[in-house]
């Protein structure tokens, strides 16, 4: 008896379909035959850059008498900046706010304040610089936040690749010993993940709450340290 043809497709399609769930698990399985490993490196670094960064604080019975306060004494600052050979692009806003100042707890508006926080960036090799323009900031009337040690960018792209350079060859390291001791030999690479690399500017100083002559002799004393950064990745290997 001849089979009906469109019985015949459907037994082909059923063979077929089975024949794919066989097969594809060996296919799109990534855990078989694979070993998965982290890499991690650490570096010491030492800063090229001293981040100096200033805040203007000022109050007024009206918003405009706030504003203008604090641009009468961001531009002494500037102008002092400049007289050191600055440019004025060099002198960087991060922020700047007109709000409200409350009287608690009635809650009525006793008048308003400015704040203007600026960074000025010099080099770490140059602490005589470091302590003149901590001097123009605070004869100016600006107060000294903080001051970091941090990196340019071209030494952050160089110490990045450095870190993750280092941090893929402890993962492949590591894969290999694994595979070795399973008596497995290692294979190519099949992905890899970057986890983390640790770059945040570290703090050098702290004047918050520090008086003026502190804070100008501690600004001198600022000299640059190695710093870690540290880098870390995941990587897939096939091992045979």
């Amino acid at each position: 008896m001849k089979m009906d043809k469109h019985v015949q497709i459907t037994l082909i399609v059923v063979v077929g379909i089975i024949l794919l769930a066989l097969i594809v698990p060996n296919i799109t399985n990534p855990s078989q035959n694979t070993i998965s490993v982290a890499g991690t490196a650490t570096i010491e670094v030492t800063p090229d850059l001293v981040g100096v960064y200033f805040s203007v604080d000022t109050q007024g019975a009206t918003a405009n008498e706030a504003g203008d306060k604090n641009t009468l004494i961001v531009q002494d600052l500037t102008n002092a900046l400049i007289a050191l050979g600055f440019e004025e692009d060099e002198i960087q806003t991060q922020s700047y706010n007109i709000y409200p100042d409350y009287n608690y707890p009635a809650g009525t508006i006793k008048g308003y304040r400015a704040t203007h926080s600026l960074r000025v960036e010099v080099l770490a090799n140059q602490s005589a610089r470091i302590g003149s323009v901590v001097d123009a900031g605070l004869d100016a009337g600006a107060g000294l936040g903080y001051l970091n040690f941090e990196l340019s960018q071209e030494n952050q792209n160089k110490y990045k690749a450095e870190a993750m350079k280092l941090a893929a060859q402890d993962a492949t390291a590591k894969a290999e010993g694994v595979a070795e001791g399973f008596g497995k030999s290692l294979g190519s690479l099949v992905s890899v993940t970057i986890n983390d690399y640790g770059y945040v500017p570290w703090l050098a100083y702290d004047a918050s709450g520090a008086e003026g002559s502190v804070v100008r002799e501690a600004a001198t004393s600022i000299v640059p340290t190695e710093q870690q950064i540290s880098a870390s990745v995941t990587a897939i290997f096939k091992i045979r």
